[in-house]
């Protein structure tokens, strides 16, 4: 029998498949320093003081899955060189990845806002695996607190008080949409009941994106009031609202035939072409266009993922798995987590996120957007086989 857990908000399928800085300093601090400073101990905010950038939102930007350098069937010691956790022979410290967040927001050392490089003095990371807009919001204003922690509107004021903020980027949406409920239904489709979800999923999907799209543009408006309350000027920082990445490709570009298992015992990627292609060609754009006008609604900076992953996604034929014969690395090995539904390498919440690969190819999309004029929207695309320093910006389609 296939079974389904949950891990937060953030949730994958679970059974049997076997898987699933230079000038300035990069520093993620901790926010409960930063209000047991408070906003008074120094001159600070609007203008003045060290400046930052950090990040809002859900697993896509908290660093969920940062752990792996791509995926492998070995299951012992650091699994080919794939698992950053390995400490020696069988003992493992996620900690080494995501410090004091493992087994919740799991902060990655990797995250975008910390891989982007020296976009400001320091880099705050608030956002957590499993984050709704509700989140977000000030609590004031109808946010809720997750895993121990205060909205991140809240959170935010306290850095707009005691850092010169140049930048916010946000990710967020996902979970509102339920993106892990679409996963677990597409992947029951294969595995026990041979049929499609495409066609369920999408009526469902267009029954929520209106209310989603609607938490998105409040959670942008939740960050612009707790900014213009510190003192700062719309026009004095940049807003980066993201979209999101394919985990999974197209039918026809995934190295796994979908006539037996393999999708499912060794690849951790048990979907139908026709349901990965509706995700990468309908879903993922979908969202990705209702983000964009969110984006020009509200003033902020749109920064395109919908083609981040191409050709490094779980299960793609331009990638491979890790082995002994085949090293971790950045230029072959895949740039998402896959599925690993027996848990034996690591939780089930990093399945269907970017890797560490991923990661440093998202900082580095980060980096060359803010290196654009803010009102700039733009897509960011990899280079086949080059690494995170290939990434490229075009118009946003």
């Amino acid at each position: 029998m296939i079974g389904f857990r949950k891990a937060g908000n953030d949730r994958a399928v679970h059974g049997r498949v076997r898987r699933t800085a230079g000038a300035a300093t990069a520093v993620m601090l901790a926010v409960g320093g930063l209000l047991s400073a408070g906003a008074g101990t120094s001159a600070a905010g609007p203008g003045t003081g060290p400046t930052a950038v950090v990040s809002m939102g859900d697993s896509y930007v908290s660093g969920e899955a940062g752990r792996w350098k791509g995926n492998s069937l070995t299951d012992s010691g650091s699994r080919n060189g794939t698992d950053r956790a390995w400490v020696s022979g069988s003992s493992y410290d996620p900690a080494k990845v995501y410090g004091a967040s493992a087994g919740g927001c799991d902060r990655s050392d990797s995250a975008e806002v910390l891989s982007a490089g020296p976009l400001a003095d320091t880099a705050v990371n608030l956002a957590c695996s499993g984050a709704t807009s509700e989140n977000v919001f000030r609590a004031a204003n109808g946010g809720v607190p997750l895993k121990g922690e205060a909205p991140q509107a809240d959170q935010l004021a306290a850095i707009a008080a005691s850092r010169d903020v140049r930048v916010i980027v946000l990710s967020i949406g996902g979970n509102d949409l339920g993106f892990a409920d679409i996963i677990e239904e597409c992947a029951y489709d294969f595995v026990l009941w041979g049929s499609y979800c495409y066609d369920d999923q999408q009526y469902a999907v267009d029954g929520k994106i209106d209310a989603v799209v609607a938490g998105i543009g409040k959670s942008v408006d939740e960050i612009r009031a707790v900014m213009r309350g510190a003192g700062y000027a719309d026009s004095s920082y940049r807003v980066v609202l993201q979209s999101y990445p394919s985990p999974i490709p197209r039918g026809a570009e995934n190295r796994y035939t979908q006539s037996d298992w393999s999708r499912l015992n060794t690849g951790g990627c048990p979907f139908w072409n026709r349901d990965s292609d509706w995700a990468r060609d309908s879903l993922v754009p979908q969202l990705a266009n209702r983000i964009k006008a969110v984006a020009a609604a509200k003033g902020a900076q749109f920064l395109d993922l919908r083609d981040m992953l191409q050709g490094r996604e779980v299960c793609a034929k331009s990638s491979k798995l890790v082995s002994s014969s085949v090293p971790a690395s950045a230029r072959t090995s895949e740039w998402a987590r896959w599925i690993d539904t027996n848990e034996t390498q690591g939780p089930v919440q990093e399945s269907m996120h970017p890797n560490h690969y991923g990661q440093l190819a998202l900082g580095r999309c980060l980096a060359l957007a803010v290196a654009q004029p803010a009102a700039s929207g733009v897509s960011c695309r990899n280079t086949p086989g080059a690494d995170h320093t290939g990434m490229y910006l075009t118009p946003v389609p």
